[in-house]
């Protein structure tokens, strides 16, 4: 059984930078995809930016592209999301999500496995 485990979440100001940890433990391959969903109160889930574990490649979303950051430590087994400029239409309950093999997509049918949630919040 694979667990992910996500942390990091708050409050922040708008403009403000938080970074989002996803720790991934109990899978039996090397590769794998890690991506971060997101949800808010009324809104579908959406599709944030996901890693493969292998070879680090990485996909954004358009709305997240260049203020947000994914990475991972394969030693660590962990995957982070650093988000910057973060504006209030950011606020949302943040998953990350676990699939076993190299895919480089947002589609999350294709996930597995999901952690509990953290939440985001942008606010003054």
């Amino acid at each position: 059984q694979v667990q992910v485990v996500e942390s990091g979440g708050g409050l922040v100001q708008p403009g403000g930078s938080l970074r989002l940890s996803c720790a991934a433990s109990g899978h039996t391959s090397d590769y794998y995809t890690i991506g971060w969903f997101r949800q808010a109160p009324g809104k579908e889930r959406e599709g944030v930016s996901c890693i493969i574990s292998s070879d680090g490649a990485t996909y954004y979303a358009d709305s997240v592209k260049g203020r947000f950051s994914i990475s991972r430590d394969n030693v660590k087994n962990m995957v982070y999301l650093q988000m910057s400029s973060l504006q209030p239409e950011d606020t949302a309950v943040y998953y990350c999500a676990a699939g076993l093999g190299d895919y480089l997509t947002l589609r999350d049918t294709l996930y597995d496995y999901w952690g509990q949630g953290t939440q985001v919040t942008v606010s003054s």
